[in-house]
């Protein structure tokens, strides 16, 4: 049996979004008691709940749309799911702190230290550890992130995406706005807010599954992203 180990965050109301973006919100839209004609019932069961929020929420994936108004063609249903069902590696960069620019060195150490190499057409996540540490805390948003040279050099190696633990992936306002250009430039995107990235760490290769919503001229969607090993 495969081993299938869940990248993604939890959604629920309230949950921390990126400056900015829609907050989250839940809510019961219909309920059992209200479809078996109960007055007054003292409890509501859900049996259907209204979600508010945004195409960039939890565990996500960007459009390339997302990246510039020259790209406003590539939405998220216009993009090739062979995208998003890939082999994968991790690379571990826990060493990083709070808004500390990942370098093009630093991936190669990275890559060299478990001997791993990086195909064409690979998802390659970046494990910093900022999620188990600073999640939902006033560090949460001072992530460390690529550089602009370090994104550019991934592109180079034919991936079609990258992922990250935190909410953006550069540094807000150092790399951020230049990672997500030199995305829609090259022609490549990345996947934010993964969790559980510490379980992939010096086990090798394995199947990245990250399929997005089918959202009509969307610039991103949640995704339930999860990393096999068969």
């Amino acid at each position: 049996m495969p081993e299938i180990i869940d990248l993604s965050q939890e959604i629920y109301t309230g949950m921390p979004v990126y400056k900015g973006l829609p907050e989250v919100n839940i809510t019961i839209h219909a309920s059992h008691e209200q479809w078996s004609g109960i007055e007054n019932p003292e409890t509501l069961t859900p049996s259907v709940n209204k979600l508010e929020m945004g195409e960039h929420t939890g565990s996500h994936v960007d459009a390339i749309n997302h990246m510039g108004a020259e790209h406003k063609d590539k939405s998220i249903d216009t993009m090739p799911l062979s995208m998003f069902y890939t082999e994968g590696i991790c690379l571990d960069l826990s060493e990083k702190q709070p808004q500390e620019l990942i370098e093009i060195n630093d991936l190669v150490n990275a890559r060299d230290k478990h001997q791993l190499e990086i195909k064409k057409g690979d998802t390659v996540l970046i494990y910093t550890d900022h999620y188990r540490r600073h999640f939902n805390t006033e560090h949460w948003i001072k992530g460390p992130g690529l550089s602009a040279e370090a994104t550019i050099w991934l592109g180079e190696q034919g991936i079609p995406a990258f992922g990250v633990e935190t909410m953006a992936p550069g540094v807000s306002g150092v790399s951020n706005k230049d990672v997500h250009r030199i995305c829609g430039e090259m022609g490549f995107t990345h996947y934010e807010n993964l969790i559980n990235l510490h379980e992939l760490i010096g086990r090798g290769r394995f199947r990245f599954i990250g399929l997005p919503l089918k959202i009509r001229g969307g610039t991103g969607s949640p995704v339930r992203a999860v990393a096999v090993f068969d």
